[in-house]
C-alpha cells in the first residue's frame, strides 16, 4: 500500500497547533451555537469574518458599524440567543460606540467583537504611523462597557469563552488585536466552562409578611408588570393573582399587550395610558410591581401614581428596587416564586371584596375606543399620526412584530397592537434616534416567518439611509413606516413650548419613496387616509421589503414631551 505524503501546507492544516487564532475562534463561535453574525467588513477582522462564514454561520453585513451592533441587539431580543457583531478597529470602534451604548442599556445579550491595535510594537522600519491607532479599551471602559482583551494567542479561546459567558448577562466587548489573530498558539486549550444558570430567588419571610399585610388592607389593588414579568412567562400566574386579589393589571411600555384579552387589563400605565385605564389607576389603593423599573415613562413623572399609595416592588435584582420610585416593601425575588408565596399567604376574597372586578369595569375596558382619545388633526397634505397608526393597525398583517425608533412620532405606540411583548421592541434606551433601523433589521432576520414593521422618523432615517440597501439585499420581511414630519419633532416642540424660534429644527419636504424604490422597495407616498386605504390589499399581504413615506402633521406634540416640560417647570 502506497503511503500518503502530505505537503507542508497540508500538514499544517491537519495540525491543530498550526491553526491561527482567527480560525480557532471561528470554530468556537460556531460550537457555541451561534447561527448568525452581524457586522461590517474590515481588514482588521476580515479573516475572522471569512472563517465564520465558511463554517455556515451566516454573516449579515451592515453599512455602518453602529447599525451592525443594533442588528445584533435586535436579533438577540427577537431570538433569545446571543447576538454577535464584528467590526474593525480605530474609526470602526468609534462608529460602533453609539450602538454599543444602546445595546448595553437595553440589556440585550450581545457579544461585540472589535479589532484592536497590535500588541507588538511597530517595527523601526515601519513606513509611517498607525492611522487606526485608538485606545479602545480605555474609551469603552470610560463608557461603562465590559471589555475582554486577547493579549496573547494561547489565551485566545479562554478569553472568548469568558466574554461569551459575560454576554449572557448583557453586552460584552471582545478586543482582538490584529497580530494576535494571525498567531498560531503552541497549545490549543479548551475554552473555560460557561456560567451555570442562576438559581431562582424567593422572597424573604419578612418581605413576604410585609407585602401580604399591605395587600390584605387593599380593596382596589393595581398590578404593574414590566418586561421582567413577561420574560418569566408570568402572564397566567399574574392573572391568577389578580383574580384572587380583585386587582386590575397594567403594563409598562416594554411589556405592551401582555394581557390582551384579559377582562381587567387596563393597558399601558404612564405616558401611553388611555382614559379607561387612568380612571382605575386613580382609584388604586395599593400597587404591586413585578419586573418593572417604575421609571418616568411608567409613572408619568409622578402623575400616574397617586401620592401616598403604598408600593410593593418585586425584582430579582436588588439594585433595581427603589431606583426610580420610592417603595414601601422591597421583595428581592423572581416573579413566579413571589406570586406563589403571595397566593399562599393571602386569604380568599369574596366578590364583594373585589370592587374593581365588576361587569361595568370589564365592559368599559373591553369597549374602550382609542380613537376617542383625540380629535383628528389631518390637513390637506398631511395626516394625523394617531389616525394613520390606527388605520395601519387594521390593515397590516396581525401576526407581526413592531420596532420603534425614537422621536416625537413615538406617541403612536398605543395605537398599534402586537400579539404580545415578544413582538414589541423599542430602541429608546440610550435616548438616541437612528437605532431603530438596525434593530428592526436584526429583529426581522430572527423572525423571517413574520412581518416586522419599523416606525421611524425622517431624522432617524437620514442617519441610517444606507441601510435601505441592507434591507433589500437581505430580502427581509420588513415594512418601513416613515413618520415624516420634515423636522426634528421633539426638538421642535421643545423650542415651541419655550417660545423660541423653531426654524432650525425644520427641513424640506423630501419624497423618500423614489429613493427607497431605487434600492428595490415597493414604495408609496401617503398624505391622506384615503391614499392609505387605496393600498389596503398591498398592506394586508405585506411581506416586504415595503416602504411608506407617510407625511404626518408635525404640529401634534407627544404627551411625553409635554410631561417632560411640565416636570421641568416644577423643578425648583
Amino acid at each position: 500500500m502506497k503511503a500518503t505524503v502530505m505537503t507542508p501546507a497540508e500538514s499544517a492544516i491537519q495540525q491543530p497547533t498550526a491553526r491561527p487564532v482567527y480560525e480557532l475562534l471561528a470554530h468556537d463561535i460556531k460550537d457555541a451555537g451561534v447561527e448568525a453574525v452581524f457586522g461590517l467588513m474590515s481588514d482588521d477582522t476580515a479573516r475572522l469574518v471569512s472563517s465564520i462564514d465558511s463554517l455556515d454561520v451566516s454573516f449579515h453585513g451592515a453599512r455602518h458599524e453602529s447599525v451592525a451592533v443594533a442588528m445584533a441587539e435586535g436579533y438577540a431580543s427577537a431570538s433569545g440567543r446571543i447576538g454577535v457583531a464584528i467590526v474593525g478597529r480605530g474609526p470602526a470602534t468609534a462608529n460602533a460606540l453609539n450602538g454599543a451604548l444602546f445595546a448595553e442599556r437595553s440589556g440585550a445579550r450581545v457579544l461585540l467583537i472589535m479589532g484592536a491595535t497590535p500588541v507588538a510594537r511597530p517595527s523601526i522600519n515601519s513606513l509611517g504611523p498607525d492611522g487606526k491607532r485608538f485606545d479602545a479599551d480605555a474609551v469603552l471602559k470610560a463608557a461603562g462597557l465590559r471589555t475582554f482583551t486577547i493579549t496573547h494567542a494561547s489565551a485566545a479561546r479562554a478569553t472568548l469563552a469568558a466574554a461569551m459567558a459575560a454576554a449572557q448577562e448583557g453586552l460584552a466587548v471582545l478586543l482582538l488585536p490584529t497580530d494576535v489573530q494571525r498567531a498560531c498558539p503552541v497549545l490549543v486549550e479548551e475554552p473555560s466552562t460557561r456560567l451555570s444558570p442562576r438559581a431562582l430567588r424567593r422572597p424573604t419571610p419578612g418581605s413576604l409578611k410585609a407585602a401580604a399585610a399591605l395587600l390584605a388592607t387593599s380593596s382596589k389593588p393595581l398590578i404593574i408588570c414590566g418586561l421582567g414579568a413577561h420574560q418569566d412567562a408570568a402572564r397566567p400566574h399574574i392573572e391568577r393573582l389578580a383574580e384572587s386579589l380583585g386587582a386590575v393589571v397594567a403594563t409598562t411600555l416594554k411589556a405592551k399587550d401582555m394581557f390582551s384579552g384579559y377582562a381587567f387589563n387596563a393597558g399601558l400605565i404612564g405616558s401611553f395610558s388611555h382614559a379607561a385605564g387612568r380612571r382605575l389607576f386613580d382609584q388604586a389603593d395599593c400597587i404591586i410591581a413585578f419586573g418593572a423599573s417604575l421609571n418616568q415613562r411608567t409613572t408619568s413623572y409622578g402623575g400616574a401614581i397617586q401620592a401616598g399609595v403604598p408600593v410593593i416592588q418585586v425584582d430579582c435584582d436588588r439594585s433595581h428596587i427603589g431606583r426610580w420610585w420610592t417603595v414601601d416593601v422591597a421583595m428581592v425575588s423572581d416573579v413566579l416564586p413571589a406570586i406563589e408565596d403571595l397566593l399562599s399567604a393571602l386569604p380568599e376574597r369574596s366578590a364583594a371584596e373585589k370592587p374593581f372586578h365588576t361587569e361595568a369595569n370589564s365592559k368599559a375596558l373591553a369597549s374602550f375606543d382609542l380613537a376617542s382619545e383625540f380629535q383628528p388633526a389631518n390637513t390637506p397634505r398631511t395626516v394625523d399620526p394617531r389616525s394613520l397608526t390606527l388605520a395601519l393597525d387594521r390593515l397590516l398583517p396581525t401576526n407581526r412584530n413592531v420596532v420603534y425608533d425614537a422621536g416625537n412620532f413615538f406617541q403612536v405606540v398605543p395605537y398599534f397592537s402586537v400579539p404580545g411583548p415578544a413582538h414589541f421592541k423599542t430602541s429608546i434606551d440610550s435616548s438616541s434616534i437612528g437605532m431603530g433601523f438596525g434593530t428592526a433589521l436584526g429583529f426581522a432576520r430572527a423572525r423571517a416567518a413574520q412581518t416586522t414593521v419599523l416606525f421611524i422618523g425622517d431624522g432617524g432615517l437620514l442617519m441610517t439611509l444606507g441601510e435601505l440597501e441592507t434591507g433589500a439585499r437581505e430580502d427581509l420581511p420588513l415594512v418601513i413606516v416613515l413618520m415624516n414630519d420634515c423636522a426634528y419633532g421633539a426638538e421642535l416642540h421643545y423650542l415651541k413650548e419655550r417660545n423660541m424660534p423653531v426654524a432650525k429644527s425644520q427641513f424640506l419636504d423630501i419624497d423618500f419613496a423614489p429613493v427607497a424604490e431605487a434600492f428595490g422597495y415597493q414604495s408609496f407616498t401617503i398624505r391622506t387616509l384615503d391614499e392609505l386605504q387605496a393600498i389596503g390589499s398591498t398592506l394586508q399581504a405585506a411581506a416586504g421589503p415595503l416602504f411608506l413615506d407617510c407625511k404626518i402633521n408635525g404640529a401634534i406634540a407627544a404627551p411625553f414631551v409635554l410631561e417632560a416640560l411640565e416636570h421641568e417647570r416644577r423643578k425648583p
